[in-house]
C-alpha cells in the first residue's frame, strides 16, 4: 500500500527539518510531503536546501487548504493512505505502525490519535482543553459518537475519505467539522491512545484572543453540516 505523511507547515523553520528527520527514522514506509502555506520566516528556503518534498502555496490558505492540498497530491499520485502530521513535531510519528493496523483489524474509514484516552503526555492548553470538550460533547449530541480528541491533528484516513476530502474539505479550523461529515455519511471513525509532545518552537495558530471565534465559527459550520445530511 502506498502511505503519505501530509506536513501542513506555516512558518515551521523552527521544527520542520526535524519533523522530517523524525519521519524518515520512525515511519520509512511513509512517503512525506509538505505543504508550506506561504511562509514569512525560513521554512521554504530550509525546504529548498534540504531538496525536502513540499509543494509551496502562492498564497496563504490556512490549515484547511493546506491539509486539502495534500489530499488532493495523495489522491492524484495513487495514495492508499494518508496521514495529516504537524509540522511542529507534537505528533510521534512511531505510532502509525498501530494506527495502520487498527484501520486494518476495524475495517475503519479514519483513525484519530488521541491523547486523551490514556491521558497521557502533552494535554495541550487550558483553553484549548476547555473547547476540546466542548466539541466532543456537541458531536456526542449530534451523532451519538464520542470522540474524546475531536481537534487532533494526527489522523489516518483510508483511499475513499482521501478521494471524499481532496474534493471538499474545510477551510478554517476543520477537524471537528470533518469528523461530522464523515459521521453523517455513515464513515467508521475510531480513535487510538498515543502521547504527543508539546510543540518544540514557534507559535500555535489558536490563541486565547481567538477560541471564542473558533468555537462559534466550527459550530455553525457543525450545524449547517447536520442540515445538508
Amino acid at each position: 500500500m502506498k502511505k503519505l505523511i501530509i506536513i501542513p507547515a506555516y512558518n515551521e523553520g523552527e521544527n520542520i527539518e526535524k519533523t522530517i528527520q523524525n519521519i524518515q527514522e520512525n515511519a520509512p514506509e511513509f512517503d512525506y510531503v509538505v505543504i508550506n502555506d506561504c511562509s514569512t520566516d525560513n521554512t521554504l528556503q530550509i525546504l529548498q536546501q534540504n531538496k525536502l518534498n513540499h509543494i509551496s502555496l502562492p498564497i496563504n490558505l490556512g490549515i484547511g487548504g493546506a491539509v486539502q492540498t495534500g489530499y488532493k497530491y495523495a489522491f492524484e499520485n495513487g495514495y492508499d493512505i494518508a496521514v495529516q502530521v504537524d509540522g511542529d513535531g507534537q505528533h510521534d510519528v512511531s505510532y502509525l505502525e498501530k494506527m495502520c493496523i487498527e484501520m486494518q483489524n476495524q475495517n475503519a474509514d479514519m483513525v484519530i490519535g488521541s491523547r486523551f484516552i490514556t491521558k497521557e503526555g502533552f494535554q495541550s492548553t487550558f483553553m484549548r482543553r476547555v473547547g476540546i470538550t466542548y466539541f466532543t460533547r456537541l458531536i456526542k449530541l449530534l451523532t451519538g459518537i464520542t470522540i474524546t480528541d475531536p481537534t487532533s491533528g494526527f489522523r489516518l484516513i483510508n483511499r475513499k475519505v482521501i478521494a471524499l476530502f481532496a474534493k471538499d474539505y474545510p477551510r478554517d479550523y476543520p477537524e471537528p467539522e470533518s469528523i461530522v461529515e464523515l459521521l453523517c455519511k455513515k464513515y467508521k471513525v475510531i480513535e487510538v491512545p498515543v502521547q504527543m509532545k508539546e510543540r518544540a518552537g514557534g507559535q500555535s495558530s489558536i490563541r486565547m484572543w481567538n477560541s471564542v471565534y473558533y468555537m462559534i465559527k466550527v459550530s455553525f459550520a457543525i450545524f449547517v453540516e447536520m442540515i445538508r445530511k
